[in-house]
């Protein structure tokens, strides 16, 4: 397993729409591994392939305080949305920005796991902010572009003022 690297907003590939995974087999498997361990280094709570520029439709999510319940989410789509909520949110791409963004409280995803067995998750609270979160990224959208255009002016400038630090 290895950590990879992730993509830091405003990088363009972050904007690049995923595609379909054709076949869950071993490549997909050790991506799934790399990110996991990708995930927990950095640390957080979700990442889409589309962070760590692979652009397919696949996302791992883990939500728990201990950090040993990964979810995995291949060709992930949303077949249901209720209800409406504002949670504050952050991205290991946009580090260290932390902002209010309105999605669904709840949703309904059906996906393939890590082995390649199609499922159906019913979600709310952080689960379903973070399974909308990470499907953004799929579709080349990252939770900043919901905000006003000048916090994200803001955030950009800071971001690409602390790219030039590196």
């Amino acid at each position: 397993m290895a950590v990879l690297n992730i993509l830091n907003y405003p990088d363009p590939r972050l904007h690049t729409v995923a595609k379909p995974v054709k076949e869950v087999d071993a490549n997909i498997r050790r991506l799934i591994n790399d990110m996991t361990e990708t995930m927990y280094a950095a640390p957080g709570i979700g990442l889409a392939a589309t962070q760590v520029n692979q652009h397919i439709q696949l996302l791992i999510i883990d939500t728990s305080e201990t950090k040993d319940a990964l979810q995995v989410f291949i060709n992930p789509k949303i077949i249901e949305k209720n209800g409406e909520r504002a949670f504050e949110e952050g991205c290991l791409s946009v580090p260290g920005v932390y902002e209010s963004v309105t999605r669904a409280e709840t949703v309904k995803v059906e996906a393939l796991n890590r082995h390649g067995e199609k499922f159906t998750l019913h979600a709310e609270g952080l689960l379903s902010v973070c399974i909308q979160h990470e499907m953004d990224h799929l579709l080349g959208k990252v939770f900043v572009e919901y905000l006003s255009p000048l916090k994200r002016s803001r955030i950009k400038n800071k971001m690409l003022k602390l790219s030039r630090q590196k």
